[in-house]
């Protein structure tokens, strides 16, 4: 599958796109560009959230050329142009969240290393989040800092509590249901086409560009999540939250909190920077889940602080 254009999302000029192949049956799309400047400020990396795609981020992705940066963006198994883990391609599966820390890996030195300037900086949102942190905490770290938007660090507004719902979907997947959809409450909230009473955004342009997308690419999407992947999402979050965590991530890192959040929790965002060695974060008044998807009044707040952040972004920002 080649990147997908609409008239509202057209695909930044000069972008490499291909496919990584992992074992027989999976492969992960990827694309990415260089600065569209002469000055080479280094390489962020884009990981998109739970049900998201490259497209996207084809803003950010412009937004980021402009400050001088190549960029780099992949999709997840299960998502995206990537394969898909079960029979039914509406399924959102993975088997644990080990297997996105391979693609992590895969996609590092497969398309980053060997094509992308240095240094490395990661930008993930929502599920990526939780997968930079795990990643993190090892030895031989790809990146020099992190931006995390809406990081997953607890899921709200579950049935029961993370616990009760983590031993559910456990033995769900041990009975042989890993690849059966979760039940919801909140009818199609995957699928929605609605924009009243939407999780994601407040903004109407950007909430139907995405949309649009969609409407000419279906292929791209996914619905709920599978007990296989709610188990390993809870297992993730549950391990990022506990004590023991925290000081062992070793890369800086910005956490970027949604005031308006119905779908990760604020609050636990603000308990895990407490603990960080080399963390802080910030809340975002008036925004949803979806911070990089937002009005442009609270998006001038994200890139106030990723460009205060990140070396480098801030001098060019100004100078632009």
């Amino acid at each position: 599958m080649t990147l997908i254009a609409t008239p509202k999302n057209p695909i930044p000029l000069g972008a490499q796109t291909g496919y990584l192949e992992i074992g027989k049956k999976l492969r992960l799309r990827y694309a990415s560009w260089q600065s569209a400047l002469k000055e080479r400020r280094g390489t962020v990396c884009i990981f998109p959230g739970r049900n998201e795609f490259i497209e996207k981020y084809f803003e950010v992705v412009s937004e980021l050329r402009r400050r001088g940066f190549a960029v780099a963006v992949l999709d997840w198994r299960g998502q995206g142009g990537s394969s898909r883990l079960t029979r039914n391609p509406i399924k959102g599966h993975v088997r644990n969240f080990d297997d996105y820390e391979e693609d992590l890996t895969h996609f590092m030195k497969g398309v980053v290393l060997p094509d992308c300037p240095t240094p490395y900086f990661a930008l993930g949102h929502s599920m990526a989040a939780t997968i930079l942190f795990r990643a993190a905490t090892k030895r031989g770290g790809w990146f020099s800092r992190m931006v995390l938007t809406a990081p997953m660090v607890e899921i709200l507004n579950l049935p029961f509590s993370q616990e009760r719902c983590g031993q559910i979907a456990e033995g769900l997947k041990l009975c042989g249901f890993g690849k059966q959809a979760v039940f919801t409450r909140r009818k199609d909230l995957w699928l929605s086409r609605e924009f009243e009473g939407n999780l994601l955004t407040s903004d109407r342009e950007r909430f139907f560009r995405n949309l649009g997308v969609l409407d000419a690419a279906p292929e791209l999407s996914i619905g709920p999540p599978t007990f296989g992947w709610m188990n390993a999402a809870l297992a993730a979050s549950t391990e990022v939250r506990s004590d023991a965590f925290a000081p062992r991530v070793r890369i800086p890192s910005l956490m970027l909190a949604a005031g308006d959040d119905e779908i990760v929790s604020s609050k636990a965002i603000e308990s895990l920077s407490s603990r960080l060695r080399a963390g802080t974060q910030l809340v975002l008044r008036g925004s949803r889940h979806e911070i990089m998807q937002e009005r442009d009044s609270i998006r001038e707040q994200f890139w106030a602080a990723f460009d205060a952040y990140i070396p480098g972004a801030a001098a060019l920002s100004i100078a632009s």
